[in-house]
């Protein structure tokens, strides 16, 4: 015949044997130990019709019978789930009918145009067979073409050699209904890798044997050590080839079906979304009362938290905003805000409901709870829309506590940027939002509310806002200047311009007037970190020598880390060094105590983090600015995840020192700011003006001062993956932090010397869960990993003399690092197997060295003092 597809003889009975296997496991586990079920059964094939006018067009019944459920890998009687339990115990008598009740295929050259089944059948059921059925589409010549079945409509390579037929299916080219969402940042996120391939052997034109092979990968991109993989095959066998009933008259193909079966319908190949009911699940209130207790503010740093916070957010997706509201209505003051950390993170339209019907903003006394909840705004992992447009109508409104506002557009700012990274800048809510920060900041009288529309700008990162940034850094001082420079430096060197670049030459220069240090050390930190220009290095280079006395030590030291480090301008800089007579010995032997310093935390074959550190003093001795960061990055993304800066001024008055040129008007004042995942928070103060700062000297406790504390969902990654072979696989990887971060400053005047100390508390959770799920039996991998970790930094001072003694200590404490994979197989009646391993390490604790120079210091502040002074920290 003239044929196209594969072609069935008349009255003929082809019997095959059909098996459907699921493995899961890690991704380097051989599939001998894998977590997995089959379910085998004999197919029997016959033609119903064949079209008179066309032999390429043929009806083809399938029918599954003997259905069995089995393990997968040999398993000992005690262990084996499905022991001693009949198929019809285990799928349930009316699921098995409707599994043996036969399909119907209309084949055309070899593709099914139609699939005739029941109509009301199980979506379970209906998927099995729609997975067999899929099988039976093959075309027998070589070439791409664009077909659907189970998996969508899907991109398809046919490879034909003689009696062999290859068809491969890029998977991620298949378009079907696509549930789940991913992390915000790359690094924090999973990535993925799907292969599918199905190998025909023919005999007489017809299949004598199918074998198919679906695989999904999924690591985690911060380490790649830990992932899933899920492994769906499927074979068909022929075994026999019997007589079997003879064909069906007609012309058409509806009236053939009708004369067939009644209740017959044409439904999608494509596999429809179904969703097992969990009948044994505690309600929302059950689980929090089982986790309560890890909530505590003091428990904030041990992973128990992230572990509890983590499992409570799953189960407040699934809840509704009722159940929420009765947990955050009856819960005290101590856990609520880790309540609220949580009900935000969940990100569904219930649990936002939820906490804004909670929320007063027009009432201070529950400030604290406020400011949780916008910060758990600001992580969010996919922000909605809903979200930034429910906060500018807040911030439209009255707001009791000034801070929060503050906090309020800062946040807002963060969900500008995360809405536009994901091509959401032409929203609604954006555009309004975008366009309230800019016009309010042109507007604003008081230094307090535009220092407000700066930090949000500094968030959202809009090229439009460049312009203005460029406005208040050159044009004002004090706080000002230094908010829109240091927004500056966090742009992607692509979006600086010429202009941009002019203008911090103008400042580092002073060109049109004086500029304080802080302001004019960013500025050259931003010309250096933009692929610079010959003579823009040089002339910082020039500059060296001339500038106050500490600065200079810092520029110094700015430039030796860029060459130490590697840093992409070092090449030129090793340039303009070679050809100049700026590298004279007198202008690089500068005294001083400020210094500039980057170095490696962790360096891994996936990932890897560095810090940097750098202290600039006033020439008197008095701390200005201490500025720390921790980088991560892998080969494609960067995540800033943390910055903490100590910024101090005016202070010289304490110690009757005279300040430096340009700074003599500047008010008293201490704070810190900090970043953290990229969203820059609120500043604290820690005093401001001469008095608060003398009452507060002599009342000093050092006490730290609390700068975050709280729970953030880092890792948000969730699929639903539908299998080719019918069942539907769900795949969920969450990451979250507990975290508290403090820091202080105190002074001794009779020991003349001052002492800063910032200290970061976290505990990480990651757990990974994927699972297939067939109505009668899952099985799965879970994966945990969970850390604990302090990393203490302290800067101690000695201005008794100058150049003045500083002491930087950097420590990581010894840090508990576990991580488990539980590999399970379960039945609906609760039948469990569990195969579980695990692993737990002490990290060792470290000192960073951050550089010789401050190695030696540090022995002669330790060694000057006296017994006496130990008593004083």
């Amino acid at each position: 015949g003239h044929t196209t597809g594969p072609s069935l003889n008349n009255d003929k009975l082809y019997k095959f044997a059909y098996s459907a296997e699921v493995y899961v496991d890690r991704v380097k586990a051989s599939l001998q130990k894998s977590a997995g079920y089959r379910i085998s059964s004999g197919v029997d094939v016959n033609l119903l019709w064949r079209n008179p006018d066309n032999d390429d067009d043929q009806l083809i019944k399938i029918t599954i019978r003997d259905v069995q459920v089995e393990n997968v890998n040999e398993r000992p009687a005690a262990k084996n789930i499905f022991k001693g339990k009949s198929t019809e115990k285990i799928i349930g008598k009316e699921y098995l009918e409707a599994l043996q009740r036969p399909i119907v295929l209309e084949l055309v050259r070899g593709k099914v145009k139609n699939f005739y089944s029941h109509q009301n059948e199980p979506g379970f059921t209906q998927n099995i067979k729609r997975g067999l059925a899929s099988l039976f589409q093959l075309q027998l010549h070589s070439g791409a073409t664009r077909e659907v079945d189970i998996s969508g409509k899907c991109n398809t390579t046919y490879h034909v050699r003689q009696d062999q037929v290859t068809k491969i299916k890029a998977l991620d080219s298949c378009e079907i209904e696509k549930q789940g969402f991913t992390s915000h940042n790359q690094i924090l996120d999973v990535s993925t890798k799907a292969t599918s391939a199905t190998i025909y052997a023919l005999e007489d034109g017809f299949i004598k044997s199918i074998k198919a092979e679906e695989n999904y990968v999924l690591l985690l991109n911060s380490r790649r050590k830990t992932g899933a993989k899920i492994v769906s095959k499927q074979r068909l066998e022929l075994k026999s080839v019997q007589a079997g009933p003879g064909l069906i008259a007609g012309k058409q193909v509806a009236s053939v079906i009708k004369t067939l079966d009644s209740s017959y319908v044409a439904v999608p190949l494509v596999a429809e979304p179904v969703k097992s009911e969990c009948k044994k699940c505690p309600s929302l209130s059950e689980h929090w009362q089982s986790i309560r207790e890890h909530m505590y503010p003091e428990k904030l740093s041990k992973a128990e938290a992230a572990r509890s916070f983590l499992s409570f957010i799953q189960n407040i997706r699934k809840a509704t905003k009722e159940e929420i509201l009765q947990i955050i209505r009856s819960e005290n003051k101590e856990l609520l805000p880790q309540v609220v950390d949580a009900v935000t993170s969940a990100q569904t339209p219930a649990s936002l409901e939820a906490v804004l019907e909670f929320l007063d903003f027009k009432d201070a006394s529950t400030s604290t709870l406020q400011e949780r909840f916008l910060y758990a705004c600001g992580f969010a992992s996919h922000p909605s829309e809903i979200l930034l447009k429910s906060l500018t109508a807040k911030f439209k409104g009255d707001i009791a506590n000034e801070e929060i506002r503050e906090t309020l557009v800062t946040v807002m700012g963060a969900l500008i940027r995360k809405l536009c990274d994901r091509e959401g800048c032409k929203l609604p809510a954006v555009v309004e939002a975008k366009r309230l920060i800019l016009s309010r900041l042109e507007k604003a009288k008081k230094d307090d509310n535009v220092r407000m529309y700066l930090l949000a700008l500094k968030n959202a990162l809009l090229p439009e806002a460049i312009p203005l940034l460029l406005k208040y850094a050159e044009s004002e001082e004090g706080h000002i200047s230094n908010v829109a420079a240091t927004a500056l430096q966090r742009y992607d060197p692509s979006f600086l311009t010429k202009e941009v670049k002019e203008t911090m030459n103008r400042i580092y220069h002073q060109n049109r007037k004086v500029h304080e240090k802080t302001v004019r050390t960013t500025a050259a930190a931003i010309i250096l970190n933009s692929n610079p220009s010959y003579m823009e290095v040089k002339n910082i280079l020039l500059s060296i020598g001339e500038l106050p006395l500490e600065m200079n030590k810092y520029m110094l030291c700015m430039i030796q880390d860029i060459l130490h480090f590697e840093m992409p301008s070092s090449k030129i800089v090793r340039q303009v060094l070679k050809d100049m007579r700026a590298h004279n010995y007198d202008r690089f032997s500068k005294m001083g105590s400020s210094s500039a310093y980057s170095g490696y935390i962790t360096r891994g074959p996936d990932v890897s983090s560095t810090y940097s550190l750098d202290i600039l003093y006033s020439g008197s001795g008095i701390l200005r600015r201490s500025n720390m960061n921790i980088r991560i990055f892998d080969r494609n993304a960067e995540l800033h995840a943390s910055q903490v800066v100590i910024e101090a001024q005016g202070l010289e008055s304490i110690i009757a020192a005279t300040p430096d040129e340009g700074e003599e008007n500047l008010d008293s004042f201490a704070g810190m700011s900090a970043i953290l995942f990229d969203i820059q928070l609120r500043p604290v103060t820690f005093f401001q003006g001469y008095a608060d700062l003398m009452s507060k000297m002599f009342s000093a406790t050092g006490d730290l001062i609390n700068v975050v504390k709280g729970l953030i969902l880092l890792t948000d990654y969730s699929q639903e993956i539908q299998l080719q072979s019918g069942p539907r696989a769900s795949t969920e990887f969450l990451g979250g932090l507990a975290i508290d971060i403090s820091g202080g400053m105190e002074f001794s005047l009779w020991y003349r010397e001052s002492k800063t100390n910032v200290k970061n508390r976290v505990a990480m959770f990651i757990a990974g869960n994927t699972e297939v799920d067939s109505f009668f039996v899952k099985t799965g991998m879970e994966t945990t990993l969970e850390v604990e970790t302090t990393l203490d930094f302290i800067s101690t001072v000695q201005f008794s003399q100058y150049p003045f003694l500083v002491c930087l200590q950097m420590d990581r404490v010894e840090s508990p690092f576990r991580r488990y994979v539980t590999k399970y197989e379960s039945l609906p009646s609760g039948r469990r197997y569990t195969a579980r391993r695990g692993k737990a390490e002490l990290l060792a604790g470290n000192e960073y060295p951050l550089h010789q120079e401050n190695s030696n210091m540090c022995r002669k502040v330790f060694g000057t003092k006296s017994d006496s002074s130990s008593n004083w920290f």
